[in-house]
């Protein structure tokens, strides 16, 4: 089993569009959080069956930290 980040932004109409910072281009949207994550694994899962079927190396899962800071403004 692959682990990848997914970032998760909430669009200003509703919904999310997510995409995988390890993946460029796979993007996915989903009316729900819950949703967004079920589709962005479907479009995790063809990213990589499309990279195996063009005989390219699969990448290596990137790890990201984040956090959040306060500051005055």
């Amino acid at each position: 089993m692959r682990e990848f980040d997914v970032i998760l932004e909430p669009e200003p109409e509703g919904g999310y569009t997510v995409t995988v910072p390890g993946l460029p281009g796979c993007i996915s949207y989903g009316s729900t959080h819950e949703e967004a994550v079920e589709m962005i694994k479907e479009a995790i899962q063809g990213y990589l069956e499309s990279m195996a079927a063009h005989k390219q190396s699969l990448p290596t899962p990137v790890r990201r930290e984040y956090d959040r800071v306060k500051i005055a403004a």
